[in-house]
């Protein structure tokens, strides 16, 4: 081996020597000194106060709208539409001309009637004046008296078959579109139009048969729709069914509800709330509440540090959550930055935190 690679060889084992010595000299100086860690800054989060409000124990249900009465317009006879009375969505009242059919022969009929009877009247009078004098035999007087019953009987049908060419609202309410037209030849199969009363209007549902002891005639209920979404629709039970339907286990309920106007028609789906009984409670926004299995918490808020809590909840009431067990009255809870923060985690509240607190 040459001098040259000996010397190379020294000084490269020489190197390496020196620097383990001073890798290790290094952490022995330093093990016990403390780590520099930077601080935990403040998660920026939205508050809310814990309120006490009043809170309403409701059953939800689906329903459907239905006049309190409703019927298919028919006529009791034949013929042709002489005139037509209504408009499709008019309001009217009892007894109202909704259609008048071909009258002519009836009307004549009716004439013909009135005179046989004002004759039957005369012969009658007359008789009674000749039994006054007793020129005319009781049995005469008693034949006259039957005619002129017979022709009052024959007036009144008559009378009866002319009014049967008119149809007449059977009751208050509100017309559909109209099926016929001017001239149409009807019968008691046509149907012309449908009469809905529609104020006040109920509604049908259906209830879970443990309820079946809670509800009853008088029972609030508040129903919305889509079709009038900035709209609530109160009302109460007007009757229970006495069944229970063996395979839904449910019973069905009609509630009775405003309706001014008749501005919501017959068949509309809407929800329904049943409210059961009215207490009052702690709420707070349903967002501030972390549901894990069968337990919930919330983090509540302190000198701008969270703490975890466990809540028991209660009836949720249109975006606010019941809470039974866990806060009190004025504690702020966080409602955002719920899945970044920790027991103890210092936190920043935002600009509305200090209205919540204050509120």
């Amino acid at each position: 081996m040459s001098v040259l690679r000996q010397l190379f060889i020294l000084i490269v084992g020489g190197a390496a020597v020196t620097g383990a010595w001073l890798w290790y000299a290094e952490g022995v100086l330093t093990a016990g000194k403390p780590t520099a860690t930077p601080s935990a800054a403040p998660l920026p989060i939205e508050v809310a106060r814990v309120v006490t409000r009043s809170v309403r124990s409701v059953v939800e249900a689906v329903g459907t709208t239905r006049a309190s009465q409703s019927v298919d317009v028919v006529t009791t006879v034949s013929g042709r539409i002489a005139k037509i009375h209504f408009e499709a969505g008019q309001r009217v009242k009892q007894g109202d001309f909704l259609v008048s059919l071909d009258d002519a022969p009836e009307r004549a009929a009716v004439a013909e009637a009135e005179a046989l009877l004002e004759e039957a009247r005369l012969h009658y009078e007359r008789g009674r004046q000749l039994a006054l004098k007793q020129t005319m035999a009781q049995a005469q007087i008693d034949e006259l008296r039957a005619q002129h019953l017979v022709a009052k009987a024959r007036l009144d049908n008559a009378a009866s078959r002319l009014r049967d060419r008119e149809v007449r609202a059977p009751f208050d309410g509100v017309v559909g579109l109209r099926n016929v037209s001017l001239g149409a030849w009807v019968d008691d199969k046509t149907v012309i139009t449908t009469l809905d009363a529609l104020s006040p209007l109920e509604i049908e549902f259906s209830v879970p048969e443990v309820f079946f002891s809670e509800i009853g005639p008088g029972t609030p209920v508040l129903a919305t729709s889509d079709a009038f979404p900035d709209r609530d629709i109160h009302g109460s039970v007007k009757t229970v069914d006495s069944r229970i339907d063996p395979v839904t286990r449910s019973f069905r309920v009609r509630a009775e509800i405003d309706n001014p106007g008749s501005l919501l028609p017959a068949g509309l789906f809407a929800t329904v709330a049943i409210i059961l009984k009215q207490h009052v409670g702690l709420l707070v926004p349903e967002q501030a509440v972390v549901t894990e299995g069968r337990s919930s918490f919330v983090f509540r808020i302190a000198d701008n540090v969270a703490r975890r809590v466990t809540v028991r909840l209660g009836q949720r009431v249109f975006g606010e959550v019941e809470i039974l067990e866990g806060l009190a009255e004025g504690d702020v809870v966080a409602t955002t930055g719920l899945q970044r923060l920790r027991d103890g985690a210092p936190v920043a509240p935002g600009p509305e935190a200090a209205a919540a607190a204050a509120d």
